[in-house]
């Protein structure tokens, strides 16, 4: 969606295809921008998500671009692309794989084996997420996951503000994780390295940003370990950006990661980034991100306790450059450069 909105639509317009079980459809934001919505059966039920998928291929003559989205999945919708004959067809991965998904891990190493056949170009948000899906010396072209950066940068008003709400004082040092409750996220192992590094210090608060299904059980352990006082668990909200300016850390230790855009929104925000070592040192834009292992909660213990409150002009104090390949306003128009050239290598109209 980010890009969506900021591709050139006078020259390059979405439709989408999503599965019925999705969570987060913003269909009235797609629709609004000149964007259609097509539903199709999840793929667990996937002889009907793949006949749902041709008919719609073979229906729609004018998609002349199939982009998948669906990381090692892209298999199944791209084989579809290829019986009715969409002449592009991009396989886009997102991700890798990683520790305590053994059933998932095994059939991610089964598709990735078919991951060349189907598509016609190969995109990936990072190196890593590349050569875990299409293989080292394999080519791909890296798209970034591209932000609009200006509402991210640092803002004082919006720290005051946000850390008024929640009741936070100027004295107590947030680390706050931004991410899905679902096991790749790892949120039991972040509440255990929280809880050892509050018997060191009682300072620190712990704001959870995200929904899922693991969330009720996060919130059970927070309570099992006396934490409720310093652990807030905020839900879904559409003001992450504020948000960020009440952290004075971030935190992320999931067990895999394709590149984790929003350790790029902490950055553009000022903060350092506490990193499973799991994930890719290129989202390490500003130097202030550090990996440490996700089998030692101590070591996250020791690295809460070292957090220190920033000053205003450290957060401020950032070199906007650094993040120009994740500037959404340039990243649209390349892409708009990028399916135009594509279709006119097929021997496609781009009129």
């Amino acid at each position: 969606m980010n890009y969506y909105r900021h591709v050139d639509r006078s020259k390059v317009q979405f439709d989408f295809i999503v599965t019925e079980n999705s969570t987060i459809v913003p269909r009235e934001q797609m629709e609004s921008l000149g964007g259609r919505v097509f539903m199709v059966p999840a793929y667990t039920h996937l002889p009907q998500f793949l006949g749902t998928c041709y008919d719609l291929f073979r229906e729609h003559h004018e998609w002349q671009i199939v982009h998948s989205h669906a990381n090692a999945m892209n298999v199944f919708p791209l084989k579809e692309a290829v019986r009715a004959g969409v002449p592009v067809r991009i396989s886009h991965s997102h991700s890798t794989a990683g520790k305590g998904e053994t059933v998932k891990n095994v059939m991610k190493s089964v598709l990735r084996t078919q991951a060349n056949r189907y598509p016609t170009h190969r995109f990936a948000c990072s190196k890593l997420a590349g050569e875990w899906l299409f293989g080292k010396g394999v080519p791909f072209e890296l798209m970034y996951n591209a932000i609009d950066l200006q509402r991210f940068w640092f803002s004082e008003s919006a720290r005051t503000k946000v850390r008024a709400e929640l009741g936070i004082a100027d004295s107590q040092v947030v680390i706050g994780h931004v991410g899905r409750f679902m096991p790749q996220k790892n949120h039991g192992f972040l509440i255990d390295a929280f809880a050892k590094a509050c018997q060191k210090r009682d300072d620190l608060i712990l704001l959870c940003v995200g929904s899922g299904d693991g969330m009720a059980s996060a919130e059970s352990k927070v309570v099992e370990l006396g934490l409720s006082d310093k652990v807030k668990f905020l839900g879904q909200r559409d003001d992450v950006n504020e948000l960020y300016q009440a952290f004075d850390a971030f935190v992320l230790p999931s067990l895999y990661e394709g590149l984790c855009l929003v350790g790029i929104e902490a950055q553009a925000a000022g903060l350092p980034c506490i990193l499973a070592d799991t994930i890719t040192r290129e989202v390490d834009v500003t130097s202030t991100c550090d990996f440490l292992p996700i089998d030692d909660a101590d070591v996250w213990a020791d690295a809460f306790c070292h957090i220190c409150l920033r000053s205003n002009a450290e957060r401020t104090n950032i070199n906007h450059d650094d993040f120009a390949n994740y500037d959404i306003v340039r990243q649209g128009q390349w892409l708009t450069n990028r399916y135009l050239e594509l279709a006119k290598e097929a021997g496609l109209s781009v009129e």
